[in-house]
Formats: C-alpha cells, structure tokens, sequence
C-alpha cells in the first residue's frame, strides 16, 4: 500500500489525500475538481496561506512579492518554469504582500523577493532576492532534500 500525502487544492484550500505514487497522474480537487498540480505556482492569500503550507505534505516554496518590485517581475518567468518543471515533488506558491500583508509581517518579510521553503508548515530554509534559473533552481533542491 502506498504512503497517501495530503495536498491542499490551490483553487479552494480543501485538503485531499492522494497516494504518493498517484502525485504526478494528475489528480484533482475531490471538492472542487480543480487540478491539485496545475504547473503554475498557487496564488496564495492572507485566508489560504496557514492551511496551504501546513496542509499539504510536499515541500512548499512561498515567493513572496509585491506588484511594483522589478526584481520579483524579473524572476517570476522562472519561477513559473520550475513550478511547472518540478511539480508534484515541490509546490511553489506566491504570496502579494502588498495585498496580503499579514502572513509577510508574521514570517518577519524584510525585503522582497523572499523565498521561504516549508515542510510541514514549518520554515526550513529562505533566501532574499532575485535569483537566476541556475541559483534558484539550486536553491530549491538543496532546501527540500
């Protein structure tokens, strides 16, 4: 019998259990039918990002960024190309500080972007600034091995 991970739907925050070994045949939503794995990060906001981190099993990644930030405008493409690239072993997820302030004041968001890695809604690793494809890439493997 497989080892069954909860995942938290990116569309309606509802937890799922999918078997590990059924993560990347893409499941979906058993409340909403949505994608659990959609390629893109999940939009996170103030109401969503507790539960989302703490309810889903894989590794998350949280950029969080503001609209107006150059350097997070320059780094989403990439971060978009991971998520797609990386899912259903990591998620990647955005959190808008600008419109979802509190959860950036709670994990003490100092400058953006900030990228917080999380296992089991806890803080495993962050790093601050725009990364190229290389370094987050990197980034992104050790923090979640």
């Amino acid at each position: 019998m497989s080892k069954v991970q909860q995942i938290a739907c990116p569309r309606c925050n509802t937890t799922n259990r999918v078997p590990k070994d059924r993560l990347s045949d893409g499941p979906n939503c058993g409340k909403c039918r949505s994608p659990l794995f959609s390629g893109q990060p999940a939009e996170l906001s103030a109401g969503t990002f507790q539960r989302f981190i703490s309810q889903t099993d894989i590794p998350v990644i949280v950029d969080f960024w503001a609209p107006w930030c150059g350097p997070c405008k320059a780094m989403a493409p990439t971060f978009s190309k991971l998520a797609q690239e990386m899912e259903p072993d990591v998620r990647l997820a955005k959190l808008d500080t600008q419109q979802h302030p509190l959860p950036a004041q709670q994990f003490n968001i100092r400058s953006i972007p900030t990228l917080i890695c999380f296992k089991g809604g806890k803080e495993v690793g962050r790093v601050s600034g725009a990364l190229p494809e290389p370094q987050l890439r990197q980034w992104i493997k050790k923090s979640t091995h």
